[in-house]
């Protein structure tokens, strides 16, 4: 029997055309994103340049994000449209493509605390 994968909800991204103030730029990908860290449901927006790289369905349908302990479990027989990569420092994520929508699964660097 397979291991059932845990899912944690962490957000839910929505494509826009409109530049939105305080939008961070991430150049490799050419995108800007926003309001995540400011959401308390975990809503950002997502803005994509005329050649960002990614495909078609992440830059026009919205994605639902969810953290999970392993990406590469996670993608495991599904169909990948973005394979495995680090956007930022301590975090993997990659996308499927489920049912006609996007969904992004996010790795997490857990790091040990040395209490006591």
């Amino acid at each position: 029997m397979n291991k059932k994968l845990e899912l944690k909800y962490h957000h839910l991204g929505i494509p826009t055309e409109k530049s939105i103030l305080g939008e961070a730029y991430l150049k490799e990908y050419k995108l800007y994103h926003y309001g995540y860290e400011n959401s308390e449901y975990g809503i950002e927006w997502m803005r994509y340049e005329k050649d960002c790289p990614l495909p078609e369905i992440v830059k026009t349908i919205p994605h639902v994000a969810f953290e999970v302990d392993d990406v590469y479990e996670a993608i495991k027989g599904k169909k990948v449209i973005i394979e495995p990569n680090s956007p930022s420092e301590g975090t993997i994520v990659a996308f499927i493509e489920e049912n006609g929508a996007p969904i992004e699964f996010i790795q997490i660097e857990k790091r040990n605390n040395d209490y006591g």
